[in-house]
């Protein structure tokens, strides 16, 4: 009975252990860059990405900043979660819109390399200065230390972040009671040069 009860728990612990290395999210070598500029500077040294990639990804996430950055009632709660000067008007920052919603100014973007190699299939995320000078994402899933280096993470980085326009701006109280803008995120806490 010792025997077979042995091959059974060994058997059930190779299959957790199966099952666990299936789940693992898959890894793409991602970059961030703080303005379309330095991605294409990078581009022309034969960086990770072709200056098309750069292009596309920067057009990605200026389509996902003006849908889903986060948005207040007013500049002095955006700039709370955000930091001064880091706000404009809904008007100023998406190029339309209400005057009197705010949003953080975009700080630069993430793009990740989907399909592997240069010129692969690119995906983009917006980056928000954050009020400790950090940066986040706009599905807030992560906060990294700087806007610009590289780094491997994992595709759920690139995930389409909900929408925000049209909707009713976070007031004080709806900030504060989610812990702030980047307080959701999780994930990495730097990028590697």
């Amino acid at each position: 009975m010792t025997k077979r009860s042995n091959r059974v728990a060994i058997a059930i612990v190779g299959a957790a252990a199966f099952a666990l290395a299936g789940c693992q999210e898959e890894q793409v070598d991602a970059q961030a860059f703080p303005d379309l500029e330095s991605c294409t500077a990078e581009a022309t040294k034969g960086g990770m990405f072709s200056t098309q990639d750069c292009r596309d990804a920067f057009q990605q996430a200026e389509t996902l900043h003006v849908e889903s950055a986060p948005r207040y009632d007013s500049l002095q709660v955006c700039e709370e979660q955000h930091g001064e000067g880091a706000c404009g008007s809904e008007a100023q920052a998406a190029g339309g819109g209400s005057g009197s919603i705010f949003m953080p100014l975009l700080a630069g973007y993430l793009i990740g390399n989907m399909l592997g190699g240069r010129s692969g299939m690119a995906a983009a995320q917006p980056l928000y200065k954050t009020a400790d000078g950090k940066f986040t994402n706009a599905a807030r899933t992560s906060t990294y230390s700087g806007n610009s280096g590289a780094a491997k993470l994992g595709t759920s980085q690139f995930a389409r972040p909900s929408a925000t326009a049209g909707k009713a701006p976070m007031s004080r109280a709806t900030a504060t009671s989610r812990g702030g803008f980047g307080g959701f995120g999780g994930g990495r806490t730097g990028f590697g040069g």
